[in-house]
């Protein structure tokens, strides 16, 4: 039985892989196991014991927008990677005009004795529609959130269990946010993305249960706040919050569900990038003195705030010190699973490798990534920069600084900033969890920016214990002789600047949102063979060293002139974009890492 198992998994494995072509593949790929692919729990925040991963080869077809795949499937695509990917087995494009549907069979291993049975999906691009067992369950808007329906009525008598799944993605036709996905990709614009990209997954949960968590940092008092969010509103429920140092209790508080339970901590010990200490969390819900469940979290002590220094400018605190923030853009492609890491390993070896290059921030560009990502960066201590996606684009980009006029914004429709306030609402309230994020980024550049003075009181509105960069390089409106939000950000490439300190010094965190985009095409290691791209190109390593590191020593005389941050871009090259400081694929780091290290070391003095 295990020799025929076996078998027809190579068999399947052969057939779904093998028999597409990579322009090029990472070093994770050839170690998949495409039956179970990305099984770690997958969400790090809310840990439960009991649940299922449904990961994995799926049935799917590719047809006419409105039509329904009742004469059968295409074949075998790998879940979670999305179709257009090499690591999915398809590799088909979809379009606008089209619904890519799926559908798996499967043995419900959960326990449904006086439970409730959750079905989750970590993301899906972009309009997605869930069946099972044949009736509906509800339809998702969004490419970048998770979202989740109770399935409990709709599962069949016994283990076997049917689930359809229909997307549609309308791609650079529609409105939503998308980053940089476009229908014809050139340039800084890449592949499209379609269809589910994150972990599908099933858990069991009692009647009453967890549905969320998040906390902040009461710095003065020493105290950690936490919202736990439980599914019902009975009053006689409470939740337990007992926070663990090593395994050793540091602090306890039991209250009211739904409502803020303060934890102090005996001696806290601060988060940072040099000290990553994360507490061990355990949460439980209470109706009097049944305790009905018990999940795991983790929290971390960190406070983040702008405040000025001895020399007059503003700059970003953390823990009560100021500290200069630089790292790399990172958009989080791979040229095997685009969207979608081809492991988890891979996913972590990003943050690692910007952690020993002696970057302290990473700033995530137009994308937003799986959870486990910003728990990765949560454990290593990396400061995390989180941009919304953009979309519906086509506004002007104001370059005078300080000027904002009427027509440089984005007249909207009703519907795409409903769409835009949604799933911008869904991101916070999904990631504020982790503390690795200090800066939300409501807009990049002038892409899609609109009413940024509402966005920006929106977003301090859902989350006001984070610095807000209203439009990181895009047109800053001013309020009175304000900037909207806490940072005035400029791009420029390849040499870095400084916003005016005189206008802007006092009142504002100056930073340099991009600079650089260095490009070095390594050969045998680009995404196609050549009219690559850079905002400045060379052809060897030394050349590539030299020009960083000028760039760096005149980045280092900013600092003392109010420089409070600066992002290089980039982490690595996409597509035809090869201004990375790794190739795409990961196999080669450009400069190396003990210099770039050496190098970046002078910044934070």
């Amino acid at each position: 039985m295990v020799r025929k198992f076996l078998f027809l998994g190579l068999i399947l494995i052969s057939q779904v892989t093998f028999s597409q072509t990579a322009k090029l593949k990472t070093p994770w790929a050839d170690s998949i196991n495409f039956l179970k692919p990305h099984q770690e729990y997958p969400r790090p925040q809310l840990v439960r014991n009991s649940w299922q991963n449904l990961n994995g080869p799926w049935d799917y077809a590719i047809l006419p927008k409105g039509s329904l795949p009742e004469t059968g499937y295409a074949g075998k695509i790998i879940v979670p990677f999305p179709v257009e990917s090499f690591l999915s087995g398809a590799q088909k494009e979809v379009g606008p005009e089209n619904e890519l549907w799926y559908e798996k069979s499967f043995d419900l291993s959960l326990d449904r004795k006086g439970k409730r049975i959750l079905l989750h999906f970590g993301a899906s691009d972009w309009e997605t529609e869930v069946w099972v067992n044949g009736t509906s369950v509800g339809v998702h808007q969004g490419g970048f959130d998770s979202f989740s329906f109770d399935i409990t009525d709709n599962l069949a008598p016994g283990k076997s269990q049917k689930i359809r799944v229909r997307v549609w993605d309308p791609s650079d036709s529609g409105p939503q946010p998308r980053g940089k996905q476009v229908k014809s990709p050139k340039g800084i614009w890449y592949t499209p993305v379609t269809g589910i990209w994150q972990t599908v997954w099933l858990e069991d949960v009692p009647q009453d249960y967890l549905s969320g968590i998040y906390s902040n940092t009461d710095w003065e008092n020493g105290v950690q706040v936490f919202y736990p969010q439980v599914n019902s509103e009975r009053n006689e429920l409470e939740v337990e919050v007992s926070l663990f140092e090593n395994g050793v209790a540091a602090g306890s508080f039991r209250g009211k569900a739904n409502n803020a339970i303060p934890v102090k901590i005996n001696s806290p010990k601060p988060w940072s990038p040099d000290s990553p200490f994360l507490y061990q969390v355990k949460v439980k819900l209470w109706d009097g003195k049944k305790l009905l469940e018990e999940v795991n979290s983790y929290t971390a002590y960190r406070d983040i705030r702008m405040a000025k220094t001895s020399d007059g400018f503003q700059r970003i605190f953390l823990n009560g010190k100021p500290l200069f923030q630089y790292g790399p853009l990172d958009q989080g492609w791979w040229p095997d699973g685009l969207y979608t890491a081809p492991s988890d390993d891979a996913l972590l070896f990003d943050i690692a490798k910007t952690k020993e290059m002696g970057f302290n921030m990473i700033r995530k560009h137009v994308k937003v990534e799986p959870a486990r990502w910003y728990y990765h960066a949560d454990r290593l201590g990396m400061l995390v920069w989180q941009d919304m996606p953009s979309g519906d684009m086509g506004n002007r980009w104001e370059v005078r600084p300080g000027v904002i006029r009427e027509d440089v914004e984005k007249v909207r429709s009703a519907q795409s900033e409903t769409i835009f306030k949604t799933e911008w609402k869904e991101i916070i309230h999904e990631f504020r969890f982790f503390p690795s994020i200090v800066v939300w980024v409501p807009f990049n550049e002038a892409w899609g920016q609109f009413k940024t003075k509402e966005i920006v009181e929106m977003t301090r509105d859902l989350d006001p214990s984070r610095l807000i960069n209203s439009a990181s390089g895009g047109n800053f409106e001013m309020e009175g002789s304000n900037v909207v939000g806490d940072i005035l950000d400029l791009h420029n490439y390849p040499d870095p600047v400084l916003p005016d300190p005189k206008i802007f010094g006092e009142k504002s965190i100056m930073v340099l949102g991009e600079f650089g985009g260095l490009g070095w095409p390594v050969e045998g290691h680009t995404w196609q063979q050549k009219d690559n791209w850079g905002y400045q190109s060379f052809s060897s390593a030394d050349e590539l060293k030299a020009r960083y590191f000028a760039l760096i020593e005149d980045l280092a005389k900013y600092i003392p002139l109010g420089l409070a941050a600066a992002v290089y871009t980039q982490t690595t090259d996409v597509e035809i974009e090869t201004n990375g400081l790794m190739t795409y694929d990961r196999q080669i780091i450009k400069i190396p890492i003990a210099d770039l290290k050496k190098m970046h070391e002078k910044l934070y003095k």
